[in-house]
Formats: structure tokens, C-alpha cells, sequence
């Protein structure tokens, strides 16, 4: 009969092992509950954290290069074009010769998404921020105006657009980009938005899709 690797186990030995197991199950223990002790980062209603979104599967090749010409009938002045759906923004200089092409944040909802054509019409280096009286309705512990600054909701630099209360503008909470995070905007990494900033002018068209 052959006999059983485990029948060599001293009773001795067997004890040392079920007391190691014990400690570390205890261990473990009060490591979760000193865990769950710990408070949470407190809760900026300015920038909250994006909302989670139902698990879709993502097609890298939705973010891709795009031709002007079937969304613009010239490039005079420039040219962008924000794509809702793929969540990224493309920038066309005049010429041809710069292309540009950046991920965005862009509206939690379909309500407060706006599609259609606009311009830019004022570029601010360092804006300030005022929340919109919808806003202020809905959130009237906000502040009614934010100085330029990391607390800024518009990140380091802003295009205002013909449609009001719409800009393309930076953040300084990163998390929202590629995300469904916005209330209207269209929001850019600083660094990209600094970029964009350069290559843009007051009149540079602007097509959301």
C-alpha cells in the first residue's frame, strides 16, 4: 500500500503550520478593518470625478486621422473639428500643412451636447470662470466666479465660441479626458490645449459632430 505523503507530518509540525496560517488570516483581518477606517478624499463639486460608464468595446481605430474635406468646404482661417462619438478633436491649419489631433472630454449627456457649426470668437490666455445661471440653479453653493488658476475649471487656456457659454478649453483634472465629463464643453489636456491655442485664431472654424 503506498503510503500517503501527508502521514509523515508530525504532530508537531502540523501545528506550527496551522498556527502561521492563523496569524496571517488575523493580519489580514485588521489590515481590512483599519483600511476601511481611513476617510475618503473629500468632494470637490467643482470637479467631481466622472461618472462610470457602461463597460463598451473600444475600437482604437474610432481615433484616427480624418480628412477635412468631407466636413469643410475651404480651411480659410483653420479648421476644427470635434468628434463627439470618438471623443477627439482634429485641427487643420490653413495651408494644409499642420494637422493636429487630440483626445477630449466631452458632455455627460445628449441634452447638454450641442452639434453644428460655430466659430472661435475670443482666445483667452489664463481665463476665469463664472458658472452659468443653470448652474448657479442647480449648484447655488458654487462660487460665482473662479480667478485663473489651478482651481480653474478652464485649465490654462479657453477658445470661446459664437454659441454662448460654449469654449474648447483646458483642465487640470486630467481624469476627464476621453470621458463623458463636461457640461457643454469640450474639454483638452493643458499641454494640448496650449497647442491648440497657438494654432488657432479668432474666426478659425469650429464643427462638432
Amino acid at each position: 500500500m503506498t503510503r500517503s505523503p501527508f502521514s509523515s507530518l508530525s504532530r508537531r509540525q502540523f501545528l506550527a503550520g496551522s498556527a502561521s496560517i492563523a496569524a496571517t488570516s488575523l493580519s489580514t483581518t485588521a489590515w481590512a478593518q483599519n483600511a476601511s477606517e481611513v476617510p475618503e478624499e473629500g468632494f470637490d463639486p467643482l470637479r467631481p470625478p466622472p461618472e462610470p460608464e457602461a463597460p463598451v468595446q473600444r475600437n482604437i481605430s474610432a481615433f484616427r486621422a480624418k480628412d477635412w474635406r468631407p466636413y469643410f468646404d475651404n480651411l480659410r482661417n483653420g479648421a476644427v473639428l470635434v468628434d463627439i462619438n470618438s471623443r477627439a478633436l482634429h485641427f487643420w491649419s490653413a495651408d494644409e500643412s499642420i494637422y493636429r489631433l487630440f483626445p477630449s472630454s466631452v458632455p455627460l449627456s445628449d441634452d447638454l451636447t450641442r452639434r453644428g457649426r460655430t466659430k472661435i470668437i475670443r482666445k483667452v490666455d489664463g481665463p476665469g470662470w463664472a458658472p452659468t445661471p443653470n448652474m448657479r440653479k442647480r449648484n447655488p453653493e458654487w462660487p460665482a466666479y473662479i480667478p485663473p488658476g489651478p482651481d480653474n475649471p478652464l485649465g490654462t487656456h479657453a477658445l470661446y465660441l459664437s454659441w454662448k457659454y460654449y469654449r474648447i478649453h483646458g483642465t487640470h483634472d486630467t481624469r476627464k479626458i476621453g470621458r463623458k465629463s463636461s457640461n457643454g464643453c469640450i474639454g483638452l489636456y493643458n499641454e494640448h490645449i496650449s497647442q491648440l491655442f497657438g494654432l488657432t485664431k479668432v474666426g478659425t472654424q469650429v464643427l462638432l459632430i
